[in-house]
């Protein structure tokens, strides 16, 4: 299974939705919290190209944000992806 990565910020409604879905598929990731880490705001853009929160990337797969990734759940591309199969 591929890393799975995400970028968020306190008090971010997005963020937690974001990692409700994932947490709830029961996929593992790595949380980046920009507020705790103001350095992982300038790497997410650069990663991303960016600046709104949360950015997930699964692998070197961009998924986008929030409702990006509730998009990708409703097309079958996030299982996909997180088994490392071409989503798109």
């Amino acid at each position: 299974m591929p890393t799975v990565e995400i970028y968020t910020r306190d008090y971010c409604g997005y963020c937690g939705r974001a990692t409700q879905l994932l947490r709830g598929k029961g996929v593992a990731f790595r949380e980046y919290n920009a507020t705790r880490e103001p350095a992982r705001r300038d790497e997410m853009i650069r990663r991303s190209g960016r600046t709104t929160f949360p950015q997930i990337f699964i692998g070197d797969l961009h998924v986008g944000g929030s409702d990006e990734l509730s998009a990708f759940e409703r097309s079958g591309k996030l299982d996909k992806a997180l088994e490392g199969t071409p989503a798109r």
